[in-house]
């Protein structure tokens, strides 16, 4: 019977999800439409599981009545072949059971697994149209939690939840007429009992909640402890500066405590489990106790009491899970709002109506009086994402002002000046990474803001001085590029790239995995395979962003010579620290403070003995090389 009276949720595994907190939490408006838009394309299989839900509830009062028939029309009276009929019956029923469980089971994880589908992918691309201030600003965890435990969550909503809801108020109804038909006095009695079922589960029930809770937020220290120390520079860190005692102390302390905790929770769930059998086994008792003795005062039949206490197992059971019914149906919502939020950021940068793609044969960069200032948090981001009570509405300096210039097809120019002067802000603006805040960029004529940022993307190729590569094959991180390429292609491209006969000489060739952003590459190997990459997608338009910066002399020609390569007929917007790559640019332009305060080729800019002058001295001096650096 306990079984029984445990089955609707009740047991301690159940309480661990409870959280009160959400009762507190206010939804916003239009939450619950937006909710019944989402379950619109499965309203029929909806429908349908809440049908065999209520069939099913209708059969928890089946058994114990046929019970009653048996024992008072068949045993009783000595009539075996009832006996036997009501027995099929109760056997038929069961199979009738078995299979509607089935059934509500396939409706179930179709609804379930649709919806998780659904709201994944929904966020899943949404988030893919976010500019890269987004990123910036978010906590890489919290956005991977709302595509994972706010959406299955929130799908819940239409499963266990509206399920257990419609399940257990049918039950209740049919169960408690069933008993006040049966005996009235006897389903007075196991009310009484209610307050002594309830309160320790209610009592219980909160403290494996908070400690749960607890449990969990170790958890994740724990794992955002070991993800920072387990990446390649997390590891590389540790092992150059770390005192591998402290670590291991400080990771076992935290790991402690969860064993503390874990211990706790099994301890005080058995208790709960104990005093919740305890008490059905009370209530059992004294159905039995007062039932029996009526029946031996022939004022009940014996079927009706065995009917009457196979009945309680079937009430205290949906009581309970109804009193919790509030937190339930708060957390799925709370969850379903979460994932909405995130839907609800609206992308800065979006095409524009009916927006043109970039001319095919678009190959000229204008800034026109460009000036630009970062976004502020609340225009890209979400207080939740980052963690942070409110966000910070400050606008930011400015930080470009009136830049002008021209990069005529297959010219090549070259930014330089010192760090923090707003040269990558230029090369990000090309790409319509950011919108600029005044002035234009245009690309083949065309303001970036006008055309469709797929087209302006196809036409652009960008190398930086951290190239990032997927923990993925040399195949799958070329093909990115160009998803159709083939192996000749790509084979090429690595020959262009200088990388060839290293990737050739691996064991698996363009199936060799490069591990975590590639570093398993050095990093010269990581720039030439950036370089290969960008070759592969062929744009007419390339940006370098420092591209040869921290890689020994020896990498560092190898990489000149595939970028020689790369540029050979484009047009090119080149970020340079050291200048001697930057020597023979149409171009060079010295960008300070957000300004472009000096222009002109290397030999002008030389002559003028301004802060470009200072700069190739400067460096000249440093590395004690002939003047033609």
């Amino acid at each position: 019977m306990s079984g029984m009276m445990m089955r609707p949720g009740m047991g301690a595994a159940g309480w661990r999800r409870q959280d009160e907190s959400v009762l507190g939490k206010k939804l916003a408006k239009g939450t619950l439409p937006r909710i019944a838009r989402f379950a619109k394309p499965y309203r029929w299989h909806i429908t349908l599981f809440l049908l065999l839900v209520i069939v099913s509830a209708f059969l928890v009062i089946a058994s114990p009545l046929l019970f009653k028939k048996i024992v008072d029309d068949g045993i009783t009276k000595g009539n075996a072949g009832l006996v036997t009929a009501l027995a099929l019956v109760v056997a038929l029923l069961a199979v009738v059971e078995a299979v509607l469980g089935l059934m509500q089971r396939w409706f179930s994880a179709r609804i379930g697994e649709g919806l998780i589908f659904d709201l994944r992918t929904k966020v899943f691309s949404h988030v893919q149209r976010m500019p890269v201030a987004f990123f910036t600003r978010t906590q890489t965890g919290a956005l991977v939690s709302r595509l994972n435990n706010d959406v299955i969550g929130a799908q819940q909503a239409f499963t266990s939840t509206l399920s257990g809801v419609v399940s257990n108020i049918i039950s209740l109804i049919l169960v408690v007429g069933a008993m006040l038909v049966l005996s009235w006095q006897l389903t007075v009695v196991a009310i009484l009992m209610l307050p002594i079922f309830l309160i320790p589960a209610r009592v219980l029930g909160r403290r494996l909640a908070a400690m749960t809770r607890e449990q969990m937020n170790l958890n994740a220290e724990m794992s955002t402890s070991m993800t920072e120390r387990f990446s390649v520079g997390g590891a590389l860190l540790v092992t150059l500066f770390g005192t591998p005692s402290i670590e291991n102390r400080d990771f076992g302390e935290r790991a402690g405590r969860v064993r503390d905790l874990g211990i706790r929770i099994a301890m005080l769930g058995r208790v709960f489990f104990t005093a919740l059998t305890l008490v059905a086994a009370l209530a059992t008792a004294l159905v039995y106790g007062v039932g029996g003795n009526l029946a031996v005062r022939q004022t009940l039949t014996v079927g009706t009491l065995l009917a009457l206490v196979a009945l309680l197992g079937r009430l205290y059971g949906p009581l309970t899970a109804l009193s919790n019914v509030r937190v339930d149906v708060m957390t799925a919502l709370v969850s379903f709002e979460r994932v909405f939020e995130v839907l609800d950021l609206e992308p800065m940068i979006k095409d524009a109506p009916d927006a043109p793609d970039v001319p095919a044969d678009a190959a000229s960069v204008e800034f026109d009086h460009v000036a630009f200032s970062y976004p502020t948090a609340d225009q890209v981001s979400l207080a939740s994402l980052e963690s942070v009570a409110v966000l910070d509405k400050r606008v930011s300096a400015q930080v470009l002002e009136d830049v002008s210039f021209v990069v005529r097809p297959g010219q090549m120019v070259a930014l330089v000046g010192p760090s923090g002067a707003g040269k990558t802000t230029i090369t990000n603006l090309v790409a319509r990474l950011y919108d600029v805040t005044g002035g234009a960029v245009r690309v083949g004529g065309q303001d970036v803001r006008d055309v469709t940022l797929r087209s302006l993307h196809d036409a652009i190729g960008y190398v930086t001085q951290d190239a990032h590569m997927f923990h993925d094959t040399i195949r799958a991180n070329l093909v990115y590029a160009k998803p159709d390429a083939t192996e000749d292609e790509m084979i090429d491209a690595l020959k262009s790239a200088q990388i060839w006969e290293l990737v050739s000489g691996l064991p698996d060739g363009l199936d060799t995995v490069v591990g975590d952003r590639g570093h398993r590459l050095s990093g010269g190997e990581r720039q030439r395979l950036a370089i290969a990459r960008l070759l592969l997608k062929a744009p007419r338009i390339v940006v370098l962003d420092e591209a040869t910066a921290h890689l020994d002399s020896e990498s560092e020609v190898a990489v000149q010579r595939a970028l020689d390569t790369a540029l050979e007929g484009r047009t090119s917007l080149v970020i340079a620290h050291r200048l001697s790559t930057v020597r023979n640019a149409d171009l060079i332009l010295v960008v300070d403070h957000g300004n472009i305060v000096e222009r002109g080729t290397h030999e002008q800019l030389l002559a003028q003995g301004g802060e470009y002058a200072d700069l190739y001295h400067t460096q000249f001096t440093e590395s004690g090389t002939a003047a033609g650096v």
